[in-house]
């Protein structure tokens, strides 16, 4: 049985993380815009790639108005990028701004994903097969690649990839989607071993379960979403992960809930 996150039991300090620099993709809606407000809202100066740019202005005027007296909230650093257009330049360029802006990275939260199609695999289309692939696997691959450096450069730097239950156990119907996640286990597994020994990086793959987001909809229309937690209700487990209280949590597949 895979590890449980407790985020019911787990309580993050305000100050959890003040002063990290923390990456979020597809932080414009979801579980992706939750962890960038609570990540904010716990100290980190975070830094949000989505690929709508309307999406990442509202999360940025809700991020400053977390601001109050007493508090200071980090100036978010906004990136808008297309996921099936980003080349491998696209995230150099993207990590030497960052080193010139953040010194180093803290934290990286692979966090977007595309659905594609559910259907049987002899009848799935291959534009959609490959689109999804290369937003949910190779996206990952080429950021972690590109931020890899300036990881090593924080104290105790989390990587986290978000993973999914057709990613622990192959479903029917699920096809490229499915897929995708087994690939991101074995991305995370490999840079796990790869970085165990070699830098200060804890590298884990984290199952959020079913959630009440945009994409558990389109999979699942006919569920009643208010049976489903908030991507708020699950934060506990992204805190825990993100801060320094993880750092002997490394190379594991978790879940929040059983």
């Amino acid at each position: 049985m895979l590890p449980k996150l407790n985020h019911s039991d787990y309580q993050a300090t305000q100050d959890l993380l003040k002063n990290k620099c923390i990456l979020i993709t597809g932080a414009g809606s979801g579980i992706g815009r939750q962890a960038a407000l609570t990540f904010a809202r716990h100290g980190a100066q975070v830094i949000l790639l989505s690929k709508t740019r309307e999406k990442l202005a509202s999360l940025d005027d809700q991020i400053r108005e977390l601001e109050k007296p007493g508090v200071i909230i980090a100036k978010p650093i906004l990136c808008q990028v297309d996921f099936l257009k980003a080349d491998e330049s696209f995230y150099e360029t993207l990590a030497e701004q960052l080193e010139q802006e953040c010194g180093h990275i803290d934290g990286l939260l692979h966090n977007a994903s595309m659905l594609g199609d559910l259907c049987e695999i002899a009848n799935y289309p291959a534009g959609i097969w490959n689109q999804v692939l290369q937003v949910n696997v190779n996206s990952a691959f080429l950021l972690s690649k590109a931020l890899i450096p300036l990881m090593k450069k924080a104290p105790a730097a989390s990587m986290v990839f978000t993973s999914s239950s057709v990613g622990r156990k192959g479903r029917a119907y699920w096809g490229a989607y499915a897929v995708s996640k087994f690939a991101i286990e074995g991305l995370m597994q490999c840079l796990a071993e790869e970085l165990e020994n070699t830098s200060k990086i804890r590298v884990n793959s984290l199952n959020p379960g079913g959630t009440q987001t945009a994409m558990r909809k389109a999979a699942f229309p006919g569920e009643d979403p208010r049976k489903l937690p908030t991507p708020a209700d699950i934060m506990n487990s992204y805190l825990f992960l993100m801060g320094d209280d993880s750092k002997a949590v490394h190379g594991q597949a978790l879940n929040v809930r059983l």
